[in-house]
């Protein structure tokens, strides 16, 4: 199957089945999105969840946020990965968000990345959950789907990023992440994909390649 074909069946699937899919992170603002998603880094969206409502309660913007020590922000985040570079990051991040941002959490990828704890993919998820900009966050799920899939051949995520925003229809970009990942978590998972469920197996490189060797080994 061409890429061209593959990628244009991937979105007329989506488009149908999850046409709102989003993100699994709550929250109720662009400030909080942000430090939904610098605490979701290598912890599951579900963990975070269980943590956001007490840290938001107690700092409901980011101007309380940096007015404390990072000491007091693990407190309340301590039983997530990394509790002590994220508190870190969090205050940081803040400080920066009032002083040079006005409290407003920026669309630019480049001035979202002027943060700690703000990489290429929590900036990338910002720039398309928040503001619907063609952004392509490249996690471990979207990486490993899209690889799997047959929708880039990348190695790093970089090029798989580059490769998606260029073959994917620029208005489904946004959206096409939340695909991805969801089919990662759910479907398509890391150690023994679910193969038997999948509704996109017949435009998946990996599905054809495994059945192929099934069948040679049958024979």
């Amino acid at each position: 199957m061409l890429k061209k074909e593959r990628y244009k069946l991937f979105v007329e699937h989506f488009s149908a089945k999850q046409p709102n899919a989003e993100t699994e992170l709550h929250y109720n603002n662009p400030y909080q999105l942000l430090v939904a998603v610098i605490l979701s880094a290598q912890c599951t969206d579900k963990r975070i969840n269980m943590v956001t409502p007490a840290l938001f309660q107690r700092f409901p913007n980011a101007k309380a946020l940096a007015e404390v020590t990072p000491d007091i922000v693990f407190d309340y985040i301590k039983s997530i990965s990394y509790p002590n570079n994220k508190a870190k990051h969090l205050v940081g991040m803040a400080n920066i968000l009032v002083n040079e941002f006005n409290d407003i959490v920026p669309s630019d990828i480049d001035d979202l990345q002027k943060m700690p704890g703000v990489g290429r993919k929590t900036a990338n998820v910002i720039a398309s959950v928040i503001y619907n900009a063609p952004a392509m966050a490249v996690d471990t799920h979207v990486f490993r789907v899209a690889n799997r899939l047959g929708l880039t051949n990348g190695k790093t995520p970089l090029a798989v990023e580059k490769d998606l925003v260029k073959n994917l229809p620029e208005q489904d970009i946004h959206i096409a992440h939340h695909w991805l990942i969801l089919h990662g978590r759910y479907v398509c998972v890391a150690r023994s994909p679910k193969c038997s469920i999948c509704e996109i197996s017949h435009i998946c490189r990996y599905f054809e390649r495994n059945k192929l060797k099934v069948e040679k080994l049958k024979v």
